[in-house]
């Protein structure tokens, strides 16, 4: 059985199926990506893989750097090293740049502004934040899995987001798109930095496109 991919955003799933992965979208719900998780085990995963975009806490990174890290930030146990040397060996012959070290930070609240980001980056040094990579380390800590993360920068660490990018996603990992027009007709003025996020998260979607079809071809140990 092949790993199991799990998202945030249905955008990011339906990539990890593509290249042949078994992928569940949370919505970027705590509860919500838990019972996928268990779903994903259900069906016979042999690894777990925390795979989408995330926000860059480390100024360095810019939209569509492409991250491997070798661990969430403050949890146990790391990835899988086999698999995550492969993985990265693997990316780079077939030409694709990996910042293939550092940490991860999982939590299950989206960073608004950059003096928050500056924060948690300057309390631990993590490259960047997702909000499913601490509950893919701990299901796979549970079940005795070997787990990756692999995540591609959208949100740089310079950037506040515009109140329409916290709306959220449905429990699908669908964007809520009437209350993206509510607010944006609210607040008209923050369309210009709406749109620099939709553009800087088509960056980071094409970098996973790009890598999604060579971590599928590795299989997890």
């Amino acid at each position: 059985m092949s790993a199991g991919a799990v998202t945030g955003l249905a955008a990011e799933a339906r990539i990890a199926r593509r290249a042949g992965l078994d992928a569940v979208a949370g919505g970027g719900d705590a509860d919500s990506t838990g019972a996928k998780i268990k779903t994903l085990l259900a069906r016979g995963a042999s690894g777990l893989v925390s795979f989408g975009i995330c926000a860059g806490l480390d100024p360095a990174l810019a939209p569509g750097d492409l991250l491997l890290p070798r661990l969430v930030w403050q949890l146990t146990p790391a990835v899988a090293e086999t698999w995550h040397a492969k993985v990265a060996a693997a990316l780079t012959a077939a030409g694709i740049q990996v910042i293939a070290q550092g940490a991860i930070l999982g939590q299950s609240a989206m960073v608004q502004d950059r003096a928050e980001k500056a924060a948690l980056f300057g309390a631990g040094g993590a490259l960047a934040l997702d909000m499913e990579s601490h509950l893919v380390a701990r299901a796979a800590g549970i079940a005795g899995l070997p787990f990756l993360v692999l995540r591609a920068v959208a949100d740089s660490a310079g950037r506040n987001l515009p109140p329409a990018a916290l709306v959220g996603l449905d429990r699908e990992g669908r964007p809520q798109l009437q209350r993206v027009i509510l607010s944006v007709l609210a607040h008209p003025r923050q369309l210009p930095a709406l749109m620099a996020v939709a553009r800087d998260t088509s960056r980071a979607l094409a970098a996973l496109r790009r890598a999604a079809p060579v971590l599928a071809a590795v299989p997890p140990e």
